[in-house]
């Protein structure tokens, strides 16, 4: 059996219902309900949730998957609270033990003391912003990913607990031009490719 955790951070906030975010993790509970040998675990952090219980969750998990919505470049302000109470309650129950230095030599080894080694995670994320305001020159983000640029540290997050990336999905400019058939349509496709491959090798 295979343990899936997906968090969805999904918000109702000023003109954002938070609902693109709520069909994503439906689809994504519906792929995976296609096997017998996976088990899902949900959070709509939204709905309200138990620092303890989120740790058991991730401690329970051998894959996590993210959906977030971006604000203003960052995480909803729900979503940063929710990983500020949830991995510090986790600090030696299975998150992250120290921050990995010693007293010997504090100059080395930072990011080295997590507890969740052998997990992967995976992210998505929903922006108003087109692709090519990522990849174009001289558009705003410079020519840097979601990956690489505004979620840099989200990703060295994961990485301080010891987890390991799977790849990333972002769905662009959902305000303006939103298709959902089409971008659930490629959603799964990305699963099918992404997803099962990971699962295999966590065997």
């Amino acid at each position: 059996m295979k343990k899936i955790f997906i968090i969805n951070a999904g918000q109702s906030f000023g003109h954002s219902g938070g609902l693109f975010n709520n069909t994503i993790t439906e689809t994504t509970q519906q792929f995976f309900e296609q096997s017998e040998d996976i088990i899902v675990q949900t959070t709509t952090i939204e709905n309200g949730y138990t620092a303890d219980e989120e740790v058991n969750k991730f401690v329970w998990a051998d894959v996590i998957i993210y959906h977030t919505p971006v604000w203003w470049f960052q995480l909803p302000y729900n979503f940063k609270k929710y990983i500020d109470e949830v991995f510090t309650a986790g600090h030696n129950k299975g998150i992250y033990r120290s921050d990995g230095r010693k007293s010997s030599n504090p100059d080395i080894n930072y990011g080295t003391g997590g507890m969740m080694h052998g997990k992967k995670y995976m992210l998505t994320t929903t922006w108003n912003a087109p692709a090519t305001a990522f990849t174009l020159p001289g558009e705003f983000f410079d020519q840097k990913s979601v990956d690489e640029g505004p979620f840099f540290g989200f990703h060295r997050m994961n990485a301080f607990t010891g987890m390991t990336p799977l790849k990333s999905y972002h769905f662009h400019d959902v305000e303006k031009n939103a298709n959902i058939e089409k971008d659930m349509k490629t959603y799964n496709q990305h699963l099918k490719e992404t997803f099962f491959d990971c699962l295999v090798v966590l065997d």
